[in-house]
């Protein structure tokens, strides 16, 4: 049975909770392989695609050649829209580009439990008995995360939904990111040194990523 620690809003500890072993405590046969595919495609669907270069047919420009063939003394020439002129068009011209490619929702969940899986056995994730901010405050927030994580690396804090004054109090702190429980994915877990989630958010992830 994996365990975390457990701590109060003031930062306090309380104790130890179980963690179920459906999602920290997973083993698959080839984690790494796993592991960077899903999050290949991920970081590959954050790409937007919009670059785009004129070519040729999209410059401005007459299409009539500029003077005849022979008899000039110069360098045959064509339109003004060829790529080896000034303001002509791209030779290798790049267009928009869709990368998106679709995870399956069994591979991309598989690799979220081995992320978790990770963090837990290391000792790195912290649950927190509930963050309650009536108002956004950086201050006490620092003052939360020193006492619980002061190491340096990212910290993922995991509430049970969207709690605009807590996000609003960890937003600015630096290497600190904030996410919903039933919207966490491998890529933030991996990225950070330490997760933090509250008794409310375990329950969800529990809820959701069980199956």
């Amino acid at each position: 049975m994996i365990t975390a620690k457990r701590y109060n809003m003031q930062g306090d500890l309380l104790g130890e909770v179980n963690l179920p072993d459906n999602i920290f405590n997973v083993d698959v046969n080839s984690p790494k392989v796993l592991l960077n595919e899903v999050v290949t495609m991920y970081l590959a669907n954050q790409r937007q695609g919009t670059v785009q270069k004129k070519n040729r047919s999209m410059t401005a420009g007459s299409t009539r050649k500029l003077f005849r063939q022979k008899g000039t003394g110069n360098a045959r020439m064509g339109a003004r829209r060829s790529p080896v002129r000034v303001h002509g068009g791209k030779a290798f011209a790049i267009y928009p580009k869709d990368w998106y490619r679709k995870i399956p929702r069994t591979k991309k969940r598989l690799a979220l439990k081995v992320a978790l899986s990770d963090r837990a056995r290391e000792g790195r994730i912290m649950i927190v008995e509930k963050l309650s901010f009536e108002k956004p405050s950086a201050k006490r927030a620092l003052e939360f995360m020193n006492k619980i994580a002061p190491e340096k690396g990212y910290k993922l804090v995991i509430t049970d939904g969207h709690h605009i004054p807590t996000v609003k109090s960890f937003s600015n702190l630096p290497d600190v990111l904030t996410d919903r429980a039933d919207s966490i994915h491998a890529y933030e877990v991996l990225k950070s040194s330490y997760i933090i989630m509250t008794d409310d958010a375990l329950k969800k992830v529990e809820e959701v990523f069980s199956q």
